[in-house]
């Protein structure tokens, strides 16, 4: 239930999650009455706050993403239920083939209304995260690809290692007569209690940036973790860094000297360091190397950095108060 910081974690796997970079960004935040994460995932961000605020709002282009966050905030238990099930090839494939048929329709009703969710989705595609071998879940692009109406088998296994055994990946050590079921609804439990009132949006990041979701709430925390424009082992494979993670720095340039506003940005060593002329600062954190301890993928995870905007609370503000 909890992650290697000490806060409330995901229950699946997410390329690029921030959860050890937590107490450092929150440094930079402070308490702010308003926060809003355009690129959630797995909202480590979110999950890693010491409190709860005011008005908490999170968002996500994936579908699949958004749904679970919504479906979990409503109603966990339902999302639990269809989440606990074991390791099973054939089920994998069968579901995974289900879910990317489902998809397109998800994401209208997600679109038209804003308490929509689906739990049997949600349950379904968190269980699949953990079984999951590298990318592609999901993306219509791995086993059972749908080319029209052809299903071609393009398969791969299940996670059959120490890496990962489903959900009870996450699990700790479990005390006699504790079984792995109670621990999934109160996982899910806990995740609901804790995202209860936050507001679940799904599309383009710009979308919650407007003032009407920032500064019209107060003083706002934004948190933006968009895919890196550097790496291949990063979740920037594939191309969709770039052209994305320019345009979000060009919206912290635009908006940064707002005094409402405290931005932090993710990024890696020197992608978005145009901003240091326009009074912006350098935090440093060490990420997960992740299953491939490449040399590029220990290089990549000592490079994180974060570009913090001026309005962000002073380092120096933050070591006073602990002396």
């Amino acid at each position: 239930m909890k992650s290697v910081a000490g806060t409330l974690a995901a229950p699946f796997p997410y390329f690029g999650g921030k959860s050890l970079a937590c107490e450092t960004v929150w440094a930079a935040l402070g308490d702010p009455e308003n926060y809003v994460e355009p690129f959630a995932g797995s909202a480590a961000m979110l999950l890693g706050r010491p409190n709860v605020g005011k008005v908490e709002t999170i968002n996500d282009a994936d579908g699949f993403v958004a749904n679970f966050w919504r479906a979990v905030s409503l109603d966990a238990a339902d999302v639990a239920k269809h989440t606990d099930w074991p390791t099973n090839e054939a089920d994998l494939f069968a579901r995974h083939s289900w879910l990317v048929r489902h998809a397109p329709g998800l994401l209208e009703r997600l679109h038209a209304d804003p308490d929509y969710y689906d739990a049997k989705i949600a349950g379904w595609w968190c269980w699949g995260a953990c079984n999951w071998i590298g990318s592609g879940w999901c993306s219509g692009t791995g086993p059972w690809v749908h080319d029209g109406e052809k299903l071609v088998d393009a398969r791969q296994l299940p996670h059959l290692g120490d890496a990962g055994r489903g959900v009870n990946r996450q699990l700790p050590h479990l005390s006699a007569g504790r079984g792995r079921t109670h621990y999934i609804y109160e996982w899910f439990g806990a995740l609901q209690d804790r995202t209860r009132g936050v507001r679940v949006a799904v599309g383009d990041w710009q979308r919650v940036l407007t003032e009407s979701v920032t500064t019209r709430h107060g003083t706002t925390g934004v948190f933006l973790d968009p895919p890196y424009t550097k790496g291949a082992m990063d979740y920037a494979a594939g191309g969709v860094g770039g052209d994305l993670a320019d345009k979000v720095r060009a919206w912290c340039a635009a908006n940064g000297q707002d005094k409402k506003l405290r931005i932090v940005l993710c990024g890696h060593a020197g992608e978005h360091d145009a901003l240091l002329a326009n009074g912006w600062h350098l935090r440093a954190w060490t990420a997960r190397k992740g299953y491939a301890l490449t040399d590029e993928a220990v290089e990549n995870s000592a490079s994180e950095t974060l570009w913090c905007s001026p309005h962000c609370v002073p380092e120096r503000t933050v070591q006073e108060a602990l002396f």
